[in-house]
């Protein structure tokens, strides 16, 4: 029994290898095409270590005189981070108000705005179209900002997080003379940081490639944000390989970074708003 154990732990440890490896195996192709010619990126057999390395890859997409790829990139940033930023805002104090406020029909209320969830995002394309040419911001970060900004799935998963938490922490800050804001800012807020971090995260990940919102929305090429940007690469007749993996690096980078970062908040983040009651 103990050798088929053994035997049934080495297979399952040799499969699971081989399958992460099958996993990671376009991240490293990516990462070791960076650093090669074009010719050399198709070449088969494939070779991780790259026989020509060169940096030009790199040095051109800041350097290249028909893209603005280094403005592409602070529009992106800038982007991201006003959509973090106001999101938390105003998910946090939504989520806050239907799971600490009481007030007539709220369940109501949050069912209704739950109900939103079922809508396909795609509907949503043309009335969005027509609501920002009407408002004047089509062509400009707003278009993208603004629609990112009302998140049901995140004022869920903070509802959930924020119900957690003990209501005798708020009647003890109540007692104590602490408005709703106070209560929110400097007692709920730093109780709920992990599931905070967690909507962070994803935020980022899904503002930070976002494709379809740039591309409708945007027309002007010094405006537009990274993920359309990229795709410009791999238009027209000659495809450079080289530049559209070293873009495609440049690109992932944060994202990565952002998890290396924010890992620890994220399983804190979803242990802790698991649904309850």
């Amino acid at each position: 029994m103990a050798a088929k154990e053994k035997v049934y732990k080495i297979l399952l440890t040799v499969f699971m290898a081989a399958f992460g490896i099958v996993c990671i195996f376009p991240f490293i192709f990516m990462i070791s095409s960076s650093f090669k010619i074009s010719a050399d990126v198709m070449k088969f057999p494939f070779h991780l270590i790259p026989e020509r390395f060169t940096m030009d890859n790199f040095v051109g997409l800041f350097t290249n005189g028909m893209y603005n790829f280094q403005k592409w990139y602070v529009n992106t940033i800038v982007m991201t981070a006003l959509c973090i930023i106001i999101k938390i805002f105003f998910v946090s104090f939504t989520a806050y108000g239907f799971s600490k406020i009481n007030f007539k029909g709220r369940d109501a209320i949050f069912l209704v705005l739950l109900s939103a969830m079922m809508i396909p995002s795609d509907i949503m394309i043309l009335p969005r179209y027509i609501i920002f040419k009407n408002l004047h911001i089509l062509d400009t970060m707003w278009a993208l900002i603004l629609p990112s900004c009302v998140d049901v799935y995140f004022v869920f998963l903070l509802r959930q997080s924020f119900i957690a938490i003990p209501e005798s922490i708020s009647e003890a800050a109540k007692i104590d003379g602490c408005s709703h804001l106070r209560i929110f800012w400097q007692v709920i807020f730093p109780l709920a940081k992990p599931s905070i971090a967690t909507m962070a995260l994803f935020s980022f990940t899904w503002a930070w490639n976002d494709y379809m919102g740039p591309y409708l929305y945007i027309s002007t090429m010094d405006k537009q944000m990274l993920s359309v940007g990229v795709k410009l690469f791999s238009s027209g007749l000659i495809q450079d390989y080289g530049s559209q993996m070293a873009a495609a690096t440049v690109v992932l980078i944060p994202v990565l970074v952002a998890f290396l970062f924010c890992q620890r908040f994220f399983i804190e983040g979803v242990a802790s708003s698991g649904v309850k009651g």
